[in-house]
């Protein structure tokens, strides 16, 4: 053949970092922090309702294409009772496989080939793929590290964010609570991406797929901004924030134009899926606030217990606001690529862990920098943290 099988656009998203540092762990029998699942499963009442709609027929066969109506108005109700949102949920929610599905959707419907799309690195991988698939170009906004003060974190530089605005630019992607970082945005920077949205006629697309999991501060979301409402594609999912990360339930709220958008591209991707699993699903948003609450207070727990393994196995740790990882610096270790630590630290340590560097298009922003996943059971956390000091030892 004289052309490569691969189309040059997907050319640099041949595998992700996810399976290849997984299927490292199961090579050497590691601990996993480097891929971002728990290792117990949610609600039991949860799984049960997907045991029950199985055995009754229910999503057995096609559900509907936009998701079936009782998850459609457990999403608007979602959304109504935690940020005072109305959605209609016949045409302004649509039902994903996955908040992943959704982002690539939204990204193949609202953008030609050519438009500049800005998004905040270090990215989740999917985000490049998709601008790629798109034919759009990605403008990188990087959040930095700010090492000053007793708790360093990343911010977004708000005068970058105002350059990366182009005549080309389309859309921005946010992505809060941020992964890798664990950035939570604040009302602040929320409202400098609203102006500029507004100002320039943008589209925003919101992965808001860690909303329940905010340690400091609060998830606000950017739709409940003024004049926001009408040019924000909202995205969020059931894995998370119930722990079925398996079952791919995601979603979608926005103006009943942009999912109409949103589902033209959705419907020649997976059409459907996860019929059994979006009943469940449905009674899952059901669940009183005390399941979040304490999920929520479960995790923070977590945060704290590896935040400190990891201190006191002398990396430079950058807490996290939000989400279930952890970024810290190996400098200080007289380590300098990430790459080459977590390649390493299997052997070394029998630790899984994800080098950051693999998400920004400039890889010297975060080549130090490595993430750890924390929503484990806690001898998992402790065991890894004893295997990291050993390491070190070593």
């Amino acid at each position: 053949m004289g052309r490569p099988p691969l189309s040059s656009r997907l050319t640099p998203f041949v595998t992700t970092i996810f399976a290849e540092m997984s299927a490292l762990a199961v090579r050497t029998g590691s601990i996993n922090l480097g891929q971002g699942f728990p290792d117990t499963d949610g609600p039991a009442e949860v799984a049960e309702a997907a045991v029950r709609a199985i055995r009754e027929g229910r999503g057995n066969q096609y559900p509907p294409g936009p998701g079936i109506p009782e998850l459609r108005r457990a999403v608007a109700e979602h959304q109504r009772r935690w940020y005072g949102l109305e959605w209609d949920p016949d045409t302004e929610v649509l039902v994903t496989a996955g908040a992943t599905e959704a982002v690539a959707a939204a990204l193949l419907a609202l953008l030609e080939p050519g438009d500049e799309v800005i998004a905040l690195e270090p990215y989740y991988d999917s985000y490049a793929a998709g601008i790629a698939m798109a034919g759009a170009r990605r403008v990188p906004v990087t959040l930095r590290p700010d090492t000053g003060g007793e708790a360093p974190a990343y911010r977004l530089d708000l005068d970058e964010l105002r350059a990366a605005v182009t005549p080309a630019t389309r859309l921005i992607l946010l992505n809060s609570p941020h992964n890798p970082t664990g950035t939570v945005l604040d009302r602040t920077e929320l409202e400098a991406v609203a102006d500029l949205a507004r100002e320039h006629d943008l589209l925003v697309v919101t992965d808001e797929v860690y909303e329940h999991l905010v340690f400091d501060g609060a998830h606000i979301p950017l739709a409940t901004l003024p004049g926001m409402r009408e040019r924000t594609v909202s995205i969020s999912s059931a894995g998370k924030s119930y722990s079925f990360t398996g079952w791919k339930v995601g979603w979608v709220t926005a103006p009943a134009p942009l999912v109409a958008a949103v589902r033209t591209a959705k419907q020649y991707l997976t059409y459907v899926s996860a019929g059994p699993f979006q009943y469940a699903v449905a009674e899952a948003l059901a669940l009183p606030d005390a399941y979040l609450t304490g999920l929520r207070a479960d995790l923070l727990r977590k945060r704290d217990l590896l935040a400190a393994g990891l201190a006191e196995a002398g990396l430079r740790v950058f807490r996290p606001s939000g989400t279930y990882f952890i970024t810290a610096d190996i400098t200080p270790l007289g380590e300098k690529d990430g790459v080459a630590y977590c390649m390493s630290l299997p052997e070394r340590c029998g630790v899984v862990a994800v080098p950051t560097q693999v998400f920004y298009d400039d890889p010297d922003a975060g080549r130090s920098i490595v993430r750890f996943a924390f929503c484990k059971k806690d001898e998992v956390l402790a065991e890894a943290v004893r295997r990291l000091k050993e390491g070190r030892s070593a």
